[in-house]
């Protein structure tokens, strides 16, 4: 059997309940493809902060890096710790030690989700968010003067080096090679003068050496717009890590529920282990009730297959995902009342189901 070695960090909120479905998923597929996973679950959350006054241990970067990937569930419960802390400290910074540089969120309409955009069907929505996750608008150089005065000033300085956009755009050109070859650039530069306008030059630069794939660029404004009238526009779009953060954010929601919604924290040359969550957060708000949607960390899972060479067990998840959406059951956020586990037991009843060979 192929063994991997995964570390577990469940993190805040309902983090602490999808995670669970998550493996148990993966052991599944796990089962029928002769996978092995070791898993080791780690406690660094906002609760970890309190009681050590950081998010994780110093030497957290030298844990992790003994795995071969990360399954994260979800940081932050701003009634413990404010969010800009609990963040940087778990999972911006993970970006930044291992050097996890593309953020990729896929955005697609399953068939039986009911969609919020009239008349959309299945196909009609299927395209990646290319997320660049490791500079751009959220730098941490800045800072306060004259803090509590009337003359108060903040600032917050925004980073694109040609390696960070060269290597984040070349990404989007090579995975935009293997669907359908179009490529979406989102800038701002009629508005954002120095970075934009830079960002514009280097997807320009880079396009020259994909002349097979055919490209276009939309201010992040009218790309939203795009995005909820004519999703079919879209196969794959590169952007900044803000506009990334946001466009990846709406385009699940367009799709049915941003419960769904999986992504990778992803360093391309396998330097270091990358990290798989779901996109939707803590949500303190539901934290505990067992109502939490699983799909998207069951998602993130099989984006974790993938990078880890396994297309096929991957491949069985998300047929096991849309069998379910379809059938049953289904969490409140897809106007059912199916617990967490309920959803996250069937989902890997429909991966074992498809194994089963007729007598």
């Amino acid at each position: 059997m192929k063994e991997h070695r995964i570390a577990v960090i469940p993190g805040d909120g309902i983090g602490r309940e999808v995670i669970p479905e998550g493996v148990r998923v993966l052991e599944a597929v796990g089962a029928r493809h002769g996978l092995k996973f070791v898993w080791k679950e780690f406690p660094w959350s906002c609760d970890w902060y309190k009681a050590h006054g950081k998010m994780c241990p110093d030497d957290a970067a030298d844990i992790l890096r003994k795995f071969d990937a990360v399954y994260f569930g979800a940081v932050g419960n701003p009634s413990l710790v404010p969010d800009h802390i609990a963040v940087w400290g778990l999972l911006i910074n993970f970006r930044r030690w291992f050097d996890l540089y593309v953020n990729l969120r896929p955005v697609r309409l399953f068939q039986g989700m009911p969609c919020p955009l009239v008349g959309r069907k299945p196909g009609d929505i299927d395209y990646f968010v290319i997320r660049e996750n490791t500079e751009g608008e959220y730098g941490n150089v800045g800072g306060r003067m004259y803090e509590g005065t009337d003359r108060e000033v903040v600032t917050q300085l925004a980073t694109f080096s040609r390696k960070g956009t060269d290597r984040i755009m070349k990404y989007a050109f090579e995975l935009a090679r293997t669907r359908k070859k179009h490529l979406t650039s989102a800038t701002k530069s009629n508005g954002i003068s120095i970075t934009m306008p830079y960002w514009d030059e280097r997807f320009a630069a880079m396009a020259k050496n994909y002349p097979d794939v055919r490209t276009d660029q939309y201010h992040v404004d009218g790309l939203t717009i795009q995005m909820v009238l004519n999703p079919e526009r879209f196969d794959v779009i590169v952007a900044s890590n803000l506009f990334g953060d946001i466009l990846s954010d709406l385009g699940p929601a367009t799709a049915g529920t941003i419960g769904i919604a999986a992504s990778g924290n992803i360093n391309p040359e396998r330097t270091a282990p990358s990290i798989f969550e779901p996109v939707h957060g803590s949500a303190p708000d539901i934290a505990g009730r067992n109502i939490a949607n699983p799909l998207a960390t069951i998602w993130s899972g099989a984006l974790m297959l993938e990078h880890l060479g396994h297309r096929e067990a991957a491949a069985d998840i998300l047929r096991a995902i849309e069998q379910v959406i379809i059938d049953g059951p289904h969490t409140p956020d897809m106007k059912g009342k199916a617990s967490t586990a309920d959803l996250g037991a069937a989902v890997a009843e429909a991966v074992r189901a498809q194994s089963k060979v007729p007598a």
